[in-house]
């Protein structure tokens, strides 16, 4: 391809940054594409790890992105961590000590699982391919998990832990489960965990982690709540959230807001600098402000809009909107759309309190966002009508 970068160098090799480099071949790109990834693993998908990776139904063969003949002819750099960028370069400094540079670099590194100060033994966060593998060795027939954080990792790795036989706590400062990203549907999520035999305590937040030597070290009790309860437990599993990994962009001049700040087109300030996933913040016409997206749809559509950005064409068609599925004790629950605080809600068939429920958000007579239990097609069918509402506050 004429007229465009001849190197494009991609900071992160999880899904975003794979999407992207896919995007770039796809888009008839013939340069040469450097990928960059601090973990040694090539390119897998992230959401099995929660289920059926933990409990043993999927391999790590099963997780990888590329296709089984895929070549994208990309240049791999992998088990090395970015430490600096220079935009007006686009010179990738990294930890090994050695400089790649490109005419073009997009930023791709992801986030990074929060974590409560610890160094127990049996304490877990769930973000990687090691991370996984560490925790299913933790559950063991008879342990007691106690999960401290309702969202969505948290909730799927109770309903793996509470399958395969395990005494689970759940553990959540806010009211009720997922009350961000559901809205007033939220404390519905609740019955999911009680009919599964889940324990849930919402409203109380962690004090801290109590443990007791062993034999090989210090090892995780039981978590301490502010009300002075506790919950005993072999192994925790920490799910509070995820901050975006742009640490290492810190000196580069560029805005870094809860994410690295990006146009409605993964533009950022700098030419030939583009964010792409989690680590990016685009700016969000109908928020009217940088927004910070960590699910895994936007990570792959987004990266065909970032890359007609470096490559100055329009070939992408415009991004859905926004969604997430979640898989928890045998139900699907699938979210599309934007909530700004003040909708009202419609149940459009079914009955949320029986988790077979198709649930319409609406501000004033637009519906903003649906919300599907169980209903998969009912929920495509509203969420194609979502896709087509104008970009507007």
């Amino acid at each position: 391809m004429n007229g465009g970068p001849g190197t494009v160098v991609v900071v992160g090799a999880s899904l975003a940054g794979h999407a992207t480099a896919r995007a770039l071949r796809g888009a008839g790109f013939d340069g040469t594409i450097r990928m960059i990834g601090e973990e040694p693993h090539r390119p897998y998908d992230r959401p099995p790890l929660s289920k059926g990776y933990l409990s043993g139904t999927v391999t790590d063969a099963d997780l990888s992105l590329e296709g089984v003949d895929e070549d994208l002819g990309a240049d791999w750099i992998l088990g090395t961590r970015a430490t600096a960028l220079d935009p007006a370069t686009h010179t990738v400094s990294l930890a090994d000590g050695t400089h790649v540079r490109g005419d073009a670099v997009v930023v791709a590194t992801g986030s990074l699982a929060r974590r409560l100060p610890t160094d127990l033994m049996g304490v877990h966060t769930l973000r990687t391919l090691d991370d996984a593998r560490a925790l299913r060795a933790d559950l063991l027939p008879g342990a007691r998990v106690c999960v401290v954080g309702a969202g969505f990792v948290g909730a799927e790795v109770a309903s793996t832990a509470a399958a395969l036989g395990l005494d689970v706590t759940v553990v959540e400062a806010a009211p009720a489960p997922l009350a961000g990203p559901l809205g007033p549907l939220g404390p519905v999520v609740a019955s999911l965990h009680a009919r599964n035999g889940v324990t849930l305590r919402c409203g109380v937040p962690v004090e801290r982690l109590e443990g007791a030597a062993t034999g090989s070290g210090r090892r995780v009790t039981g978590v301490r709540l502010v009300d002075g309860s506790r919950v005993d437990a072999d192994v925790v599993v920490v799910g509070i959230g995820a901050t975006a990994a742009t640490d290492w962009l810190a000196g580069s001049g560029l805005d870094l807001q809860n994410g690295l700040a990006c146009d409605a087109r993964g533009a950022t300030a700098a030419p030939g600098v583009v964010g792409v996933g989690d680590c990016s913040a685009w700016f969000d016409p109908v928020r009217g402000r940088h927004h910070r997206v960590e699910h895994w749809a936007e990570s792959r559509d987004r990266a065909r809009i970032a890359v007609d950005t470096l490559l100055g064409t329009s070939t992408a068609p415009p991004a859905p909107a926004p969604s997430f599925w979640s898989d928890q004790y045998g139900v699907r629950l699938q979210f599309a759309g934007r909530l700004l605080g003040h909708e009202t809600v419609t149940v459009e068939a079914g009955d949320p309190e029986s988790a077979d429920a198709l649930v319409v958000y609406w501000r004033g007579d637009d519906a903003v966002a649906v919300l599907g239990m169980g209903q998969p097609r009912l929920f495509n069918r509203w969420k194609r009508s979502l896709s087509a509402l104008p970009v507007a506050a």
